[in-house]
């Protein structure tokens, strides 16, 4: 069972971080393509990302929050994380 609860909290978190990334981006009125651009993240894996589809690596949570022009622990307090 602890699996199942540890599954559903990583998917939570994802969901959050994700969340986080796309209420930043839409609120300096970037396009999904710009933050992809700026971060040099793909944008179908950046959609992706923002949907809480994919893990997040530590490297690319920098490169989007130096894209977004806030800290990673900016998205990270902002996702409740």
């Amino acid at each position: 069972m602890q699996r199942t609860s540890a599954k559903t909290d990583d998917d939570q978190n994802l969901a959050a971080i994700g969340t986080a990334i796309r209420a930043r981006r839409k609120h300096l009125e970037l396009s999904q393509e710009g933050l992809s651009l700026r971060s040099g993240i793909d944008r179908s894996h950046m959609g992706r990302i923002e949907r809480g589809e994919r893990n997040l690596t530590m490297l690319n949570l920098i490169r989007i929050s130096s894209a977004l022009d806030c800290k990673p622990s900016e998205l990270m307090a902002a996702a409740g994380l």
